[in-house]
């Protein structure tokens, strides 16, 4: 089986999943606004809805409900809403991503990462493309932002441009208490969706 259709498969047992749940149990949980047909949530500074009947998710852009059923969108997305504490709330204190993981995760942020060759490239464009979701600025690296992701939930983004010696560099972290929200392993779909819109995959 190929991983396209691993895939399609991960975001069809999302869904269903999803239906399993209580429904108002998630809209007392989190709070959403409803109605018959729908509940609306956000992530990373943009707004969702999500099919009551079907589980499939919509985003609005430019004021239009746009098909929003990405792999890293529905797998992050239902983990939040599906699955986040009851209890949960941030610390206000930052964590390397890499540190909620186990030393094996440790490499996995090592690769080149399209985002630190934006920010080297186009830095105004960078900047001006996490601002549209929300993002705040910090003080730190050459360019760092914190970005909603979910509720009161953010992550924050560090920058380090590259010179003759060293490529550009970013490092990602996440408020200390993420793991109240999200799944480690989410983390990186959460990356996808923040990947795909500062590039406009």
């Amino acid at each position: 089986m190929d991983r396209k259709n691993n895939y399609a498969i991960q975001v069809q047992n999302a869904k269903k999943l999803f239906l399993s749940y209580d429904q108002e149990a998630l809209v007392k949980k989190l709070r959403l606004r409803t109605d018959a047909d729908y509940l609306y949530t956000a992530l990373l500074g943009q707004p969702y809805r999500i099919v009551r009947t079907t589980g499939d998710l919509e985003r609005l852009e430019n004021g239009i409900w746009t098909d929003a059923n990405s792999f890293d969108e529905v797998l992050t997305l239902f983990d939040l809403v599906c699955d986040s504490k009851e209890d949960r709330h941030p610390s206000g204190i930052w964590k390397n991503m890499t540190d909620f993981g186990h030393q094996f995760h440790q490499n996995l942020m090592e690769s080149r990462d399209a985002l630190a060759d934006f920010a080297q490239k186009s830095p105004g464009a960078y900047c001006t493309a996490l601002e549209k979701l929300g993002a705040r600025p910090l003080r730190g690296g050459d360019i760092a932002y914190a970005i909603p992701v979910f509720e009161d939930l953010e992550m924050a983004v560090f920058f380090w441009m590259g010179d003759e010696e060293f490529s550009p560099s970013i490092r990602y972290l996440w408020d200390e208490n993420a793991l109240q929200y999200i799944r480690y392993e989410t983390m990186y779909y959460c990356l996808g969706c923040l990947r795909s819109r500062l590039l406009g995959a």
